[in-house]
């Protein structure tokens, strides 16, 4: 049986066209034009396109879409690729990177790194710390915090007692109430993170290794 290289599935939004990532391009081509020839969609509806792990150049990109839209139905609304650009490259290697701050984070003061950012003592009221990374604090955190700076979900945020007025990772923000800070479990080192429903959400530093497994990977530090 011949393999598809081109998978149509829908979703909520649309459709999603998956296209093989390992045959040749001109092969590639020829069955994107037959699949969306033969769609027989009525209406207009937006269409992700999900390259994988293959590199298009820009020339290549413009291609495709134009292929995809020549059916008037179809409108590329997003083109998702597992590659990597250099700028992205590089944004990941400078949030891999570690510093550390030793002493008290004051009131009006901002701590600022470009990857993860260890603060050894307390953050106080008003004082903050921002990372493009991870924001350990060992020591009590009641100022405002905000890891992922750049957009990285996956950033966490971590504290011997978690008593911040306000959290941030990526583009989530949260402002914590007494309340708030009384329901978290104080026992051990607090962490708070993304959950799979989007959400800001509180546990137990042991958590970490089940829901961030990458974060037991070792990185060098400044």
């Amino acid at each position: 049986m011949k393999k598809q290289l081109v998978n149509m599935k829908g979703t909520k939004d649309g459709f999603v066209l998956r296209l093989d990532d390992q045959c040749a391009y001109v092969d590639l081509v020829e069955e994107l034009k037959k699949k969306v020839s033969e769609s027989g969609i009525d209406g207009k509806v937006n269409v992700q396109l999900d390259l994988g792990y293959r590199y298009c150049s820009e020339e290549q990109m413009n291609e495709l879409i134009k292929i995809v839209q020549e059916t008037e139905q179809l409108i590329v609304s997003k083109v998702q690729s597992e590659v990597l650009t250099i700028q992205e490259s590089n944004q990941k290697m400078i949030e891999s990177q570690q510093d550390t701050y030793i002493g008290v984070v004051r009131s009006g003061q901002i701590v600022r790194s470009a990857g993860d950012i260890i603060v050894v003592g307390n953050v106080n009221p008003n004082g903050r710390v921002e990372a493009g990374g991870n924001v350990y604090v060992l020591g009590r955190l009641k100022g405002i915090v905000h890891a992922g700076l750049h957009g990285n979900k996956e950033a966490i945020i971590a504290a011997s007692r978690f008593e911040a007025t306000h959290i941030m990772i990526a583009d989530q923000v949260q402002a914590m109430s007494d309340e708030h800070v009384k329901a978290i479990n104080q026992a051990e080192m607090t962490c708070a993170f993304i959950d799979y429903d989007g959400r800001i959400t509180y546990d137990q530093i042991h958590v970490l290794k089940n829901i961030r497994p990458l974060l037991n990977v070792s990185k060098g530090g400044s």
